[in-house]
C-alpha cells in the first residue's frame, strides 16, 4: 500500500526520479524536452526551466547525444540503438564531461512511440579519482597502471577537449594508435570516423591519391572517383602514422591542408573542405629530421602543437604482469580456452626482458606461449628463445657465473625450495636462475612460494 502511495503521483514520481545519481531526460519524437532532473542539472549546468519544452538541440546549442543522435533529421531514425555508449558533450559553463549514455524508447499500451528516455552519468570524477589514486589499470583499451602511464591518461584526458593537433612520440610497439583512438574517443568527435594511415605503408605513387581521393580519368586505373581518407574523416579525426615518412612533396600538400583546411583531388579543379581533427605519430625525433633537412620545420611546428610522449616498456615493467593477463585473457576468448596462468619463472624471465619490440612484442611472446604451452601453466621453456636467452645486465650478480644441475639442487636444499635466497647464495639474478630451472624441469621441483 505504501509503494502504491508513493508512485501514484506525478510528483512522487519525479521526486524519484530527482534523487538518481544518473542525470535523466526525457523527449517526445519532435525533440521537445518533457523531463529534465537534477542530476541532469548538475552534469550539464542547464537548469531544468532553461530546457523544459524546448527542442533539445536549441536548449544546449547543438546535438545533444553528438555523432550518436538518432534525432539529427526528423523524422527520426527508429529503433533506437538500447546499448550504452560514451561520447562528450559540452555544459554550459563550456566545460567537457565525458558521459555514458544509454537511450530508451517510450512505448504507450499499444506499442506506440511516443518519446525517448535517455539515462547518462558522468565518468570525469571517477577517472579522475582513479588516476589520482593510482588504481586505475586500463584506460580506454590501454593497459597499465605505472605512474608514467597514469600521467598518459590524464594527458589524453587534457588534450582530447580540444581540437590542436597532437604529435605522439615514441618506439615502435608502444601503442601509439591505441593513444591516438583514445584521443579520438574521449573527444566530442567519439561518435564521428576515426581513420588511420599508415604513412609508411603507402607507395609514393598512391598515397596523395589515398589523402586526398582522385577524380575519373586523374590517372591510369582512375575508373571512378574516389575519396580520399581524410574526405572520409569528415567530422572526426585522422591519424597519420609514421609522419615523417612523408616525402617533401606531401609534407607540402598536407601542410596546405592544415593551414586552409581545404584540398584538391588529385587531377581535379574544384576545391573541397572537411572538418578533421589531425594526431600524427612517429618513432623518429622529429626536431632532429627537421635539422638534418628531412622534414619541413614548419609543418614541424604545425603538428607538433601538443607533444606526447610513450614510455618503452622496459621502463614500466611493473606493468609486464597486467598485460600478461590481459592478453591471455584475449587468447583463450578468442580460441574458447581456459585463461592460462604464468609461472613465476616465467613472469620473472618476461620482467627481466628489455623489450624492443614493447607491447606488440610481449603480445606476439605471449600468443607463442599460448601455442605452445600444452598445460594450464606457461613455463620458460613456453617462451620464445630470444627472451630465454636473454642475459640482463641489471640482474647479473657475478661474473657471469656459469650453474650446474649439482650445486643449484644443493643450494635449493638448504634454502628449503626458496628460490629467491638460492639466487643470492648461488651468486646470479633470480631471472638467471628460473631460467636455468626451466630449461632443467627435470632438476628441481618448483617451489610456488619460490
Amino acid at each position: 500500500m505504501a509503494l502504491q502511495r508513493l508512485s501514484v503521483t506525478p510528483e512522487n514520481l519525479e521526486r524519484i526520479l530527482d534523487n538518481l545519481k544518473e542525470g535523466i531526460i526525457a523527449h517526445d519524437l519532435e525533440r521537445r524536452i518533457l523531463f529534465f532532473n537534477r542530476a541532469a542539472e548538475r552534469i550539464t549546468g542547464y537548469r531544468r526551466a532553461e530546457v523544459l519544452g524546448k527542442d533539445c538541440h536549441d536548449a544546449f546549442g547543438g546535438q545533444f547525444c553528438g555523432e550518436r543522435c538518432s534525432f539529427c533529421r526528423l523524422p527520426a531514425l527508429l529503433p533506437l540503438d538500447k546499448d550504452g555508449y560514451l561520447l562528450t558533450i559540452t555544459s554550459k559553463s563550456g566545460e567537457r564531461h565525458r558521459i555514458e549514455m544509454t537511450q530508451t524508447m517510450m512505448t504507450d499500451p499499444g506499442g506506440q512511440a511516443f518519446g525517448v528516455l535517455a539515462a547518462f552519468r558522468d565518468l570525469a570524477d571517477l577517472a579522475c579519482l582513479q588516476i589520482q589514486a593510482e588504481k586505475l589499470t586500463a584506460f580506454a583499451n590501454i593497459i597499465g597502471r605505472n605512474t608514467k602511464m597514469l600521467r598518459i591518461y590524464q594527458q589524453i584526458r587534457n588534450v582530447a577537449n580540444y581540437d590542436y593537433p597532437v604529435n605522439i612520440s615514441g618506439e615502435t610497439g608502444t601503442g601509439k594508435e591505441l593513444v591516438a583512438a583514445a584521443i579520438h574517443t574521449e573527444s566530442c568527435r567519439g561518435g564521428a570516423p576515426f581513420v588511420p594511415i599508415n604513412c609508411g605503408a603507402l607507395p609514393e605513387s598512391l598515397i596523395e591519391s589515398e589523402l586526398f581521393g582522385h577524380v575519373k580519368g586523374a590517372f591510369s586505373g582512375a575508373i571512378r572517383d574516389k575519396k580520399g581518407r581524410f574526405e572520409l574523416a569528415d567530422g572526426g579525426t585522422v591519424f597519420l602514422d609514421e609522419v615523417a615518412e612523408l616525402s617533401k612533396h606531401m609534407q607540402v600538400r598536407l601542410l596546405r591542408f592544415l593551414q586552409a583546411g581545404t584540398f584538391e583531388k588529385v587531377g581535379g579543379e574544384k576545391t573541397s573542405a572537411v572538418n578533421v581533427r589531425i594526431i600524427c605519430a612517429t618513432n623518429k625525433n622529429l626536431r632532429q629530421e627537421v635539422k638534418r633537412g628531412r622534414f619541413r620545420d614548419d609543418l614541424f611546428y604545425r603538428i607538433n602543437v601538443i607533444p606526447l610522449h610513450l614510455p618503452p616498456l622496459r621502463d614500466r615493467q611493473n606493468d609486464i604482469p597486467l598485460l600478461v593477463e590481459h592478453f591471455l585473457q584475449q587468447a583463450g576468448e578468442r580460441y574458447s580456452r581456459e585463461p592460462l596462468q604464468v609461472s613465476h619463472e616465467a613472469l620473472a624471465l618476461m620482467t627481466a626482458y628489455r623489450w624492443p619490440g614493447n607491447v606488440r612484442e610481449l603480445q606476439n611472446a605471449i600468443q607463442f606461449a599460448f601455442v605452445r604451452c600444452t598445460g594450464r601453466v606457461v613455463r620458460p621453456y613456453d617462451l620464445p628463445l630470444e627472451i630465454r636467452e636473454f642475459e640482463s645486465p641489471a640482474g647479473s650478480r657475478g661474473p657471469g657465473r656459469k650453474l650446474d644441475l649439482a650445486a643449484v639442487a644443493a643450494v635449493l636444499k638448504k634454502t628449503g625450495g626458496n628460490k629467491a635466497r638460492a639466487a643470492k647464495l648461488l651468486g646470479v639474478g633470480r631471472a638467471t636462475l628460473y631460467r636455468f630451472l626451466g630449461e632443467h624441469p627435470e632438476s628441481v621441483a618448483a617451489d610456488p612460494e619460490g
